[in-house]
């Protein structure tokens, strides 16, 4: 009644004084609380603006700001009157055509009391409250000022939690209580879910412009990935009608492009196979509404021709079951900018890891799509695999995983560059997880053959040292490079990749070794423990090496890489001092076994052009060094050489100065010298026929550089000669004459050229005995020249496990190691085993005790494993032999000791020894004396990101690497990243 009176009072300031009056009586009671609502709501029909200024200082003096959170919050007959009041507020509000000149700084607070209400609804619907607070807010927030982001923020979310996750349409009916009279749910719903519409189309009016569409649909995510049908229904349902009221009836007044759009289309796009049918159109519909918006915002004269187009594209879409997505991509790509098109492209990424088969198949066929239309732009490539490497860990399916990495083939062939550029920049090259996008790049030879260039492009991207900070320097593109090509050595499908860019990898890791002395970046490269346990990464230059080493078994280029480790030339690597000399052993092993010698020698010419210091040292190293290993004028002419060699001659640096003067003084650039030299090496085998010839080091030294520098010229028929004259040095009592004599032996029985070969075999045979037994000889030097002719001979011999033994001199230990030595000789000599026996037998009567106790064994390993083949072959002059020698022992044993039973194969001076044989292993320990590969095993398999312990498999299976103990013999080749595993 009061209410009543105050509205029709003409006087304003009766009114106010009234109001305050009412306003400030007691509010304890619901129904004083009641009544003043209603009073207030009534006077605010004619007395708006002096209602509103007293609510407004009631708000800002005494409690409006929290009165509906106090524990009477909840009463409903509150709860009623006041949106009672509210909504006779807003009508009121909204017949006053004045209120748009006012601002009403108290909507925020009367909206928060407003979305209370909501927030304490029950999750069934009774009544109208829902409805009632979004209309509310509907009128208030046309009022001024227009509401903040946040406030509408907040309003969003309220408003969509509250009515989304109410139950499924056909339970609401069921999850009601017990009421009198029951409403009708399903009207409740309807007009609860209009009122909302009715929302977000005010909100779009208030402001019309995309980026207001967007910031709606952004509210919207949360409920578009819901794992609950009915919430995505209800969700897209709104969504749809929001876009078709503002195609229809809104014109967009600015011409923003917001890149979020292209993550909503995504996410529409992603509902296309929902399993609700409704939803799928829904979201068909809703796409197609979204690309119209874009084309009238373009505004260009082709506008009805491409709606036209749209709406042929719609119903093809209805019409097909399998849905073809052609059409959609083309229209996406005319009509997104970049940067929602990558927006897109990032949301359909994030798609992938459904656990929905359907879902996933639909974003990776929409992906495929884009990527086989030429969609995607350079600028977009590093974005797009960057989301694509976090998605990858997450994605279910295996059919998906290989369609990403077609994708990815695909993007790679398009933008090669671009491409490689994002995938070196994702994280370290030793992380495994970028495995998969490199192996993807090399699903074609062209496509890898692109990547490994520009490896090596960014391999010489080598800025001086003077520009670098300590810091940036493991950000060095280098050295992301270097690591990368190290890993990709040890990927299968980047193996023929490899071997065809072999000169130039090769080259690129010399000079990028050398580039890390330039910097002093060699920090631990000599205290590499290759047998640590220990979880460590590898630093740059022990990178650099052990991807050198595997270059070459990676290749098969294996006796290189054993030619080095044999004579330690691998370690001449770790200093810059002996850098030169390690290079130089390099050049000479590949061209004793003819490695990629024309392509590295034509690699070498271009690096010997080059400004770059370090690069002129390597080439003319190189080149000088296969001058006098190799017919090179096969390759190039001796003018053209000269005239590259002559550039050296200028050169600044005085190794390339010296080396240079070398290659042209050479016997290639010099025939005449061969017959001079030859001549010469004639004199000196002269010397060696003497009784007793001086200076044997010195004579061998002199043979030794000789026989270097005719090279591919051979000595002819003097090798055989020299050969003979060398194999009773082995046994000369100076260690240094038999390491001398052992190791030139290797160089002298490949010297011999073509016509001698056969000869020069027949006396490797003969030598193989001496050569074995010396694999026990007491100095470690002779030991480790005597595995380096062991293996030549082997080679020049063509046995059949030349890897395996190999293997065994390198890194083989103990008895195990001896007997697969002696397995591989004797089984590789098939129907030889009498000579090798009447060969032992000489060292029976070596003084030298470590020699002597070798050839027991391995007499002993032959009469026990061999004896019906020794029985076939064996002549009654060789029986004769081994009476002897078996009688001359017994004499020897029982002079020593009476007692001693007779001497019987396999037995020695002291306890009993235990022979060579396959059925003799690992009975007691070997003598200390003998230990093929008593040095440090080999460089360890990295792990995952760091390096663990590891043993690789055997050589003769492939890259190394698998766990301890699968081989015979300890880890040793080179240091092969995880994915080779």
């Amino acid at each position: 009644m009061f209410g009543l009176i105050l509205r029709e009072s003409a006087s304003e300031e009766l009114v106010t004084w009234h109001l305050a009056k009412v306003l400030e009586l007691s509010h304890q009671s619901s129904s004083h609380r009641e009544g003043m609502a209603l009073a207030v709501g009534i006077t605010s029909s004619s007395h708006l603006e002096q209602v509103w200024a007293t609510l407004e200082h009631l708000g800002r003096t005494r409690f409006l700001r929290s009165a509906l959170v106090s524990s009477d919050s909840q009463d409903n007959a509150l709860k009623a009157s006041f949106l009672s009041a509210s909504v006779m507020l807003a009508k009121a509000l909204g017949q006053e055509s004045s209120t748009q000149s006012y601002k009403f700084t108290q909507i925020p607070e009367l909206i928060q009391c407003l979305l209370c209400i909501l927030q304490k609804e029950p999750n069934f619907l009774a009544t109208l409250y829902r409805q009632k607070v979004i209309l509310v807010i509907v009128k208030l927030s046309q009022l001024r000022p227009r509401l903040k982001p946040m406030v509408k923020s907040r309003i969003l979310q309220t408003c969509l939690q509250s009515l989304y996750t109410l139950p499924p349409t056909e339970m609401l009916k069921t999850c009601l209580p017990p009421l009198e009279p029951a409403p009708d749910v399903l009207v409740l719903y309807q007009k609860c879910m209009q009122a909302l519409d009715l929302l977000l189309q005010s909100f779009v009016s208030e402001n019309k412009s995309m980026d207001e569409l967007c910031f709606l649909l952004q509210h919207t995510e949360p409920w578009l990935k819901s794992s609950k049908s009915y919430e995505r229904k209800r969700v897209v349902q709104s969504i749809f009608l929001l876009l078709k009221h503002v195609v229809d009836r809104v014109k967009l007044t600015e011409e923003a492009m917001p890149s979020e759009l292209g993550h909503q289309v995504g996410l529409l796009t992603l509902l296309w196979r929902d399993k609700d049918e409704v939803t799928q159109s829904h979201s068909r519909q809703c796409v197609y509404l979204l690309l119209q918006l874009l084309i009238q915002q373009k505004g260009s004269t082709a506008e009805y021709m491409r709606l036209n187009k749209m709406k042929n594209f719609e119903t093809s879409l209805r019409r097909d079951s399998e849905m073809k997505f052609y059409n959609l991509v083309k229209a996406l790509d005319e009509n997104l900018t970049v940067a929602q098109h990558t927006q897109l492209v990032l949301t359909l990424l994030q798609g992938l890891c459904s656990h929905n088969s359907l879902h996933c198949n639909l974003a990776s066929k929409l992906l495929l799509t884009i990527i086989e239309d030429h969609s995607i732009r350079p600028e977009q490539v590093a974005e797009i695999l960057q989301g694509l490497f976090q998605e990858l860990p997450r994605i279910v399916f295996k059919e998906i995983l290989h369609s990403m990495m077609r994708a990815v083939a695909l993007l790679g062939t398009q933008h090669t560059q671009q491409a490689v550029e994002a995938v070196l920049s994702l994280c370290q090259p030793s992380e495994r997880q970028v495995v998969p996008l490199w192996k993807a790049l090399a699903t074609t030879s062209p496509l890898a053959r692109k990547v490994i260039t520009l490896l090596y492009v960014k391999l010489k991207v080598r800025p001086p040292r003077e520009l670098i900070r300590v810091p940036e320097q493991a950000k060095l593109v280098s050295l992301l490079a270097l690591g990368t090509i190290y890993e990709l050595l040890y990927v299968p499908e980047y193996r023929a990749t490899v071997r065809w860019a072999f000169a130039g990898i090769l080259l690129g890791l010399l000079t990028q070794l050398h580039y890390l002395f330039e910097l002093d970046a060699v920090e631990g490269i000599s205290d590499y423990q290759e047998e640590s346990l220990e979880v460590k990464a590898l630093s740059p230059s022990r990178t650099c090496l052990e991807a050198l080493k595997g270059l070459f078994w990676t290749t098969n280029y294996w006796e290189v890489f054993a030619y080095l480790k044999l004579l330690r030339g691998w370690e001449l690597f770790e200093h810059l001092e002996t850098y030169p000399e390690g290079v130089t052993l390099l050049a000479r092993a590949m061209a004793h076994y003819d490695c990629e010698v024309k392509a590295v020698l034509g690699q070498a010419v271009i690096s010997l052009k080059s400004p770059e210091e370090r690069d002129n040292i390597v080439a003319v190293l190189i080149i000088a060094e296969f001058l006098n290993g190799q017919e090179l004028t096969q390759y190039v002419s001796r003018r053209t050489m000269d005239s590259f060699l002559s550039l050296g001659l200028n050169n600044p640096n005085q190794l390339v100065r010296t080396m240079s003067l070398k290659g042209l003084s050479s016997t290639l650039m010099h025939p005449k010298k061969v017959v001079l030299l030859r001549d010469q090496l004639a004199s000196l085998l002269d010397s060696f026929l003497k009784p007793e010839p001086k200076d044997l080091l010195g004579l061998m030294e002199i043979l030794g550089d000789i026989l270097h520098r005719l090279g591919a010229q051979g000595i002819g028929c003097i090798s055989l000669k020299i050969a003979q004259q060398l194999l009773p040095l082995f046994e000369n009592e100076q260690e240094g004459v038999r390491g001398e004599a052992i190791l030139l032996y290797g160089d002298v029985i490949h010297s011999g050229g073509k016509k001698f070969r056969q000869q020069l075999k027949n006396h490797a045979f003969q030598a193989l005995v001496p050569l074995l037994l010396h694999l026990a000889d007491s100095c470690p030097d002779v030991v480790m020249k005597t595995k380096f002719t062991f293996l030549r001979c082997a080679l020049l011999l063509k046995w059949e496990f030349r890897k395996e033994l190999f293997g065994k001199l390198a890194w083989g230990r103990g008895l195990g190691a001896e007997n697969d030595i002696f397995i591989y000789m004797v089984e590789s000599n098939f129907g030889s085993y009498h000579q090798f026996l009447m060969q032992a037998l000489v060292y029976l009567s070596s003084p030298n005790r470590c020699l002597k106790v070798t050839a027991m064994k391995f007499i002993g390993g032959i009469l026990q494993d061999y004896f019906t083949d020794l029985c076939f072959h064996l002549k009654r002059g060789d029986v004769k032999t081994l009476r002897k020698c078996e009688q001359g022992c017994l004499s020897r044993e029982q002079g020593r000791d009476p007692r001693h039973p007779a001497w019987a194969p396999g037995t020695g001076p002291g306890p009993p020894t235990p022979h060579l044989g396959s059925r003799h292993r690992a009975m007691t320990p070997t003598h200390p004396a003998w230990a093929p590969g008593t040095g440090p095993g080999p460089p360890t398999p990295r792990l995952g990101s760091g390096h663990r312990a590891g043993t690789p498999t055997h050589p003769s299976a492939g890259a190394p690497g698998r766990a301890p103990g699968a081989c015979p013999f300890p880890a040793g080749l080179p240091s092969a990243p995880q994915q080779a595993l």
